[in-house]
């Protein structure tokens, strides 16, 4: 499975982010959608679509995407979430969830700050997008790419764009 990756597009999902996403299967967002549910069925409708809810996002979206998913794909347990910290540092909510999922990747956004990196101390790989919309403080905007197949996560990509 090719899977493509944002977070905080705060209602702006550019051409060139479609461009670089279009040979994706599936869109995993990891919150601060923006925009409503009108936006979040636009990018449905471009790509299947698994989410979670920001806490920048209204009601209209929190009906659809909850505040964390869980889920298993391709031999791997997938936990995302949208306000998750970073190893070290995770918040007291993402930090329960990890304990009580225990996932082999952990995902969130808020941050606005691109970083993939192993937890070793919770036996993870930890995710994070950055922001791929214009809203906050970033310089640059950011995507991922990446394989899924038979337990292994592979072939990631990352997409950069200057915020204007």
């Amino acid at each position: 499975m090719y899977i493509g990756l944002i977070s905080d597009t705060h209602g702006v999902f550019s051409e060139v982010f479609k461009s670089f996403l279009d040979p994706v299967d599936v869109l995993w967002h990891a919150g601060d959608f923006g925009g409503g549910e009108d936006f979040a069925r636009k990018l449905a409708e471009y790509k299947p679509l698994v989410g979670v809810c920001g806490n920048c996002d209204g009601q209209d979206i929190r009906f659809t995407h909850p505040q964390h998913q869980y889920f298993e794909l391709e031999g791997k347990k997938i936990l995302m979430t949208h306000i998750g910290g970073s190893p070290g540092h995770y918040d007291i909510r993402a930090h329960a969830l990890i304990d009580r999922y225990r996932p082999d990747v952990f995902i969130c956004g808020h941050s606005h700050i691109l970083k993939v990196m192993n937890d070793k101390a919770n036996n993870l790989l930890y995710i994070n997008p950055g922001a791929a919309g214009i809203q906050g403080w970033h310089v640059v905007r950011t995507a991922l790419r990446f394989r899924l197949e038979k337990g292994r996560l592979f072939d990631m990509e990352v997409f950069e764009l200057p915020r204007v």
